[in-house]
């Protein structure tokens, strides 16, 4: 992918307007909605593809995964109510666009990949934008089990099930997002962790994410 970091008025012009659709289908989060206007999203393309960056649609990035459709980050990130200085866990870095919005809310994002042309392509881009994370290659259905206690888990990829080794590193009083369904659909999951073995389930709206791969997963 040949990276060239203009973004100039017509770029922020079109985040603009991508920001008024994410209001018009329902998001209402400022904040996230501050952080999407502000993320470059069209650097996460080549070039050749920039004229695609703004549209509310989901892109292949290569190895069989795509950049999420900026409702979808938009519609997650509003679920995590993530507060400046939470702890957050992504599972699925992908093209780190999510990662970067995790970090304009504030968020300190430990973020793992197991498809290593991303990951590689990911620990280049993204500090050279001036975003840092610690960024992990591995299996994300097992979390990232040394860093726990999470605030908030994210996870960016449809799993068949809640993976319970990914429940134990919640924090109390912590929100868990996950889309849960089979490979062709999915339903968006919010967990809460009342109390050491309780857990709070809210089932929301449906979304069609490539699959969670991996030892707890697919």
């Amino acid at each position: 992918m040949a990276y060239k970091f203009i973004d100039n008025y017509r770029e922020r012009g079109a985040r603009k307007k991508l920001v008024e659709h994410l209001k018009g289908r329902g998001i209402e989060d400022q904040k996230v909605l501050e952080a999407i206007g502000k993320v470059p999203r069209h650097f996460f393309f080549d070039e050749t593809f920039w004229n695609q960056a703004y549209r509310d649609i989901a892109f292949p990035i290569g190895d069989g995964q795509t950049i999420s459709q900026p409702y979808t980050v938009a519609y997650q990130s509003e679920l995590l109510h993530v507060k400046r200085g939470d702890k957050v866990l992504e599972i699925g870095t992908g093209s780190g666009y999510q990662t970067c919005i995790l970090l304009e809310l504030g968020a300190e994002v430990y973020t793992i990949e197991r498809q290593e042309n991303l990951y590689q392509r990911t620990i280049q881009v993204l500090p050279y934008m001036g975003y840092k994370a610690n960024f992990f290659l591995g299996d994300g259905s097992k979390g990232i089990v040394e860093h726990a206690p999470y605030d908030k888990i994210i996870v960016t990829a449809g799993a068949p099930f809640v993976p319970e080794i990914m429940l134990k590193q919640l924090k109390i009083g912590g929100i868990f997002v996950i889309p849960v369904g089979d490979e062709k659909s999915q339903k968006m999951v919010t967990i809460i962790r009342v109390g050491e073995n309780d857990f709070d389930r809210i089932e929301l709206d449906t979304f069609r994410f490539v699959p969670l791969v991996g030892d707890q997963a697919w």
